[in-house]
């Protein structure tokens, strides 16, 4: 069973945040291991893993970028780790920012880094703003593959930015770290 049919939701890209909390808290009375104490061992084994399965899932489906990645894994469009490839246009785009990058590690600008950090951000609200409408209306039963795709490629690309922060936070002096 797939984490939205154990919620009984739909498979969505954007989830109503307060439906899936009630839902989770819904199934964490239901299958708390407490209220089976007297029960059999299997049976609390059962209730144990049904407890477990509530907490990963809501783990998952409440942090948009997982259930990404779990929609992705579930329609099995997402590749094994390394094994995805980034449009070319846009890893043509990142090569000036990874140049940059490059030479702070060897010469800190507080100057570059704060326009790197700037450009990076615009970069993911770009890319977010072109898909949005996208995840919004994203109906598992009229979904069709280019759909997918282009899901596959913002998510492919917003972790590429992401790694590209961290990275970039790595070469910023500690006292000048950004939030």
């Amino acid at each position: 069973m797939n984490y939205f049919e154990f919620f009984d939701l739909p498979v969505a890209f954007c989830l109503n945040e307060a439906d899936l909390k009630q839902r989770f808290y819904r199934n964490s009375k239901k299958f708390h291991p407490d209220f089976y104490t007297l029960q059999s061992e299997e049976k609390q084994g059962e209730i144990l893993e049904l407890s477990t399965l509530n907490n990963q899932a809501y783990r998952t489906l409440s942090d948009f970028d997982l259930r990404m990645k779990y929609v992705l894994e579930l329609k099995n469009v997402l590749a094994d780790e390394g094994q995805n490839k980034l449009p070319q246009e846009f890893l043509m785009e990142m090569m000036e920012l990874n140049e940059s990058l490059m030479e702070l590690e060897f010469d800190f600008d507080q100057q570059t880094y704060d326009r790197l950090r700037q450009q990076v951000k615009n970069l993911e609200e770009k890319s977010l703003n072109a898909i949005l409408p996208l995840l919004e209306n994203y109906n598992d039963k009229t979904a069709v593959p280019e759909d997918l795709r282009a899901v596959k490629d913002f998510y492919l690309r917003k972790r590429y930015l992401l790694r590209f922060l961290e990275n970039l936070d790595r070469f910023a002096p500690a006292s000048k770290e950004a939030p």
